[in-house]
């Protein structure tokens, strides 16, 4: 395979550099900096990128906001995301840009068998995640729910309401109140912190917050 590395750590890099081109691997450019990434994925179209998180200026999440932008120029391009680190707002967006994309955390690779077979499996087309970084994506969108505080009945309503359905109709199909679904839809208002509007308005918000999650 032709691949692109991009670590700052130069031990780290020269060890991949090794490791790959004695498994017969061509190793087409090896950086240490996210703008050089997107440059050399530009320039060479590799088979698979290995790609490090925190790399200058900032040391945050700059490799992973470089895998991106490679992969919104070179769509399609694998990415197999090799770091210390999960940071979950960028990795939520790369793995939204489709298959062909891995995570490993590099204290958890276990034998160098692994993860040589994590990178093609990735320049294959495949996914490839550490359960550390699902999980760690998983808890944020549960935070990140906007629907997390509502009860099982306010949903059921949320869900009516979105189908179109009056409060008069959903308390048919719930066998309850009228009374009861205004306050079921009251609730729901409050939780979604939708403030006083009209209610068709807040009505209509409410729905596309569901829609959305």
């Amino acid at each position: 395979m032709r691949i692109v590395i991009a670590d700052d750590a130069v031990l780290l890099r020269e060890g991949l550099v090794r490791l790959l081109t004695e498994r017969d691997h061509q190793v087409v450019a090896a950086v240490g900096d996210g703008e050089s990434l997107v440059a050399a994925v530009v320039t060479h179209r590799p088979d698979v990128s290995i790609v490090d998180v925190r790399m200058p200026p900032s040391h945050t999440d700059e490799g992973l906001r470089a895998a991106v932008e490679a992969r919104r120029l070179v769509p399609r391009t694998p990415i197999l995301v090799l770091s210390q680190y999960v940071e979950v707002s960028y990795a939520d967006d790369l793995l939204a840009t489709g298959a062909g994309i891995g995570y490993l955390l590099k204290d958890r690779v276990a034998a160098i068998g692994e993860f040589l077979d994590a990178l093609e499996r990735v320049a294959d087309g495949g996914s490839v995640l550490d359960p550390e970084v699902i999980a760690q994506l998983f808890a944020r969108r549960r935070r990140d729910d906007p629907l997390r505080n509502l009860t099982p009945r306010e949903r059921e309503v949320l869900a009516l309401m979105a189908e179109g359905h009056s409060n008069t109709a959903i308390a048919g199909t719930l066998v309850v109140t009228d009374g009861a679904v205004e306050k079921h839809v009251r609730n729901i208002f409050t939780k979604l912190d939708l403030p006083p509007d009209t209610e068709q308005h807040r009505r209509v918000r409410a729905v596309l917050a569901y829609l959305r999650t």
